[in-house]
């Protein structure tokens, strides 16, 4: 049967100044894609299976190849956009879900980009961190609500309270969640150079603990999801602290799926499941259908592990997040981290990618007031994750109530990644969403580590910063101070979410 859709306009297309062209192949051998081939005294481009991963760009030496996007568009049209049509088209061929890489791709309003930092002038002075010290050490974990001290014969104090395990943070930016098989070792091997060199944490994924990953276990955060890859008793004891991936943000209300060609000899291994198959998560934990369920497994967590390390429960951004949160809070769980709809994946179908979920900025000050109205804040740490672009969005979602964030996507850029948005394809020419032996050897996790590492430490450096001109010293007095935001072109509806007043107010 011949298709009757006939060829769609490339996505892009890909040009080569023959005058420049030296003929090195560079392009050839480093584009996994097949876009070139070396043909007699020419080089030539099949535009069509291009993804615009830069990878020829960055390591053509004269300069020769451009691209260009959607060099032939569709007619434009209000309600059936390219992407709309494409994705039918798609389906008519195949029938089939349609899988889309990284964050939420929609064109929706940026509620970080309309939220403004405070700066002191005047009266109250701004502070220096040049020249005064600023305290950016972030304890994460339950706090009691008052402190008991005993006083000895000899005049000195003891502390009577008993205080729950928390991780100690030099900065309030840990790496999120990315696991083995999703992305290569040396991607992973990289981050955890970069946040045991920062002081920080990075998170495992649900694909277990790589053995070349423990030399760096005291800065990384185990996580356990609903398919328990590679979960047993020193897979916890290994971790600095625990997490319970409930929902992730990128597809809220389902599982994962690492597809089988990707489950090479050590993901086996690190994963517990036969080389090969599909690594398949269900949507939901098969014993949690209640908050009562989800308390029983954070207990258990802590009971095997000697009641010495924070646990914490991951949940995407819904409508009715802050309710979760709440239960969560009052389970003996030390931390929700609460995912956004922008926070990057692999692989998710598009309708889950695109149309499911609510932002972070929402989701974080609905916690946070939530958690405040009845009494329970200290009670549970919130950690921010999906869509953290930049160190001002740090600083934003602190103040609306976060205590720390996750980055995700920001740390694969720092390693290279062009966000193409490919990933779940397994051929990433940056060596970070693949296991192609040939292409992860080109990720270097020495200078990778040393390049997220200097992404951690310029943002450290900007919160610094930015609290200094807002007259704060402590990044504990910036934690829920929406006096130092203000909304610019935002509805009064969804200013009241954040609780933030207008410029000029």
């Amino acid at each position: 049967m011949t298709p009757s859709i006939g060829s769609l306009p490339p996505k892009y297309r890909v040009t080569i100044d023959h005058d420049r062209c030296m003929l090195c192949g560079r392009c050839v051998v480093n584009c996994s894609y097949g876009v070139f081939r070396l043909d007699g005294d020419r080089v030539r481009t099949n535009s069509r299976v291009c993804t615009a991963c830069h990878r020829c760009v960055a390591y053509c030496p004269r300069d020769a190849i451009s691209i260009q996007e959607r060099p032939l568009d569709y007619r434009t049209h209000p309600v059936w956009t390219r992407g709309v049509r494409e994705s039918i088209y798609s389906q008519a061929r195949t029938g089939k879900i349609v899988l889309a890489g990284m964050g939420n791709a929609l064109d929706y309003p940026m509620i970080f980009d309309r939220l403004v930092l405070d700066a002191c002038q005047v009266t109250n002075p701004s502070i220096d961190p040049l020249r005064e010290p600023m305290e950016l050490r972030t304890y994460l974990g339950k706090k009691p609500q008052r402190l008991e001290l005993g006083t000895r014969g000899d005049g000195g104090v003891d502390l009577l309270t008993e205080l729950a395990p928390n991780l100690c943070l030099e900065t309030p930016i840990m790496i999120g969640h990315m696991s083995y098989g999703a992305i290569s070792l040396n991607a992973q091997l990289a981050m955890a150079r970069a946040v045991s060199g920062q002081g920080t944490f990075m998170g495992t994924g649900e694909g277990g603990l790589a053995e070349p990953l423990r030399p760096y276990q005291g800065h990384l955060i185990v996580q356990v999801a609903s398919g328990r890859f590679g979960v047993d008793i020193d897979y916890l004891e290994r971790g600095a602290a625990i997490e319970i991936k409930i929902g992730q943000g990128a597809k809220p209300g389902i599982g994962g799926h690492l597809p089988g060609e990707k489950v090479n000899a050590l993901v086996s291994r690190t994963r517990m499941i036969p080389e090969g198959s599909d690594a398949i998560s269900p949507a939901p934990h098969h014993d949690i259908y209640s908050i009562e369920d989800l308390a029983q497994l954070v207990r258990s967590l802590k009971e095997a592990t000697g009641w010495k390390k924070p646990v914490f429960v991951k949940i995407a951004a819904v409508h009715n997040v802050a309710a979760i949160a709440a239960g969560i809070a009052r389970s003996a769980a030390d931390a929700v981290v609460v995912d956004g709809f922008r926070g990057g994946t692999g692989a998710a179908p598009r309708v889950f990618r695109d149309h499911v979920g609510i932002p972070v900025e929402a989701a974080v000050a609905a916690v946070d007031a939530k958690l405040r109205s009845q009494g329970i804040r200290n009670e549970v740490s919130v950690i921010a994750s999906g869509g953290i672009r930049e160190s001002t969005d740090v600083a934003k979602i602190i103040a609306l109530g976060a205590d720390a964030v996750y980055i995700g996507t920001a740390a694969l850029v720092a390693l290279g990644c062009r966000v193409c948005g490919s990933c779940y394809r397994g051929l990433c020419p940056w060596g970070i969403a693949t296991q192609r032996q040939d292409l992860v050897d080109r990720l270097d996790p020495v200078a990778g580590g040393e390049q997220v590492g200097n992404l951690i430490h310029g943002w450290t450096l900007e919160l610094a910063e930015l609290m200094g001109a807002a007259g704060i010293n402590s990044i504990e007095s910036l934690r829920g101070n929406r006096d130092r935001l203000r909304s610019y072109m935002v509805d009064q509806a969804l200013m009241d979410v954040l609780d933030v007043k207008s410029v000029g107010a």
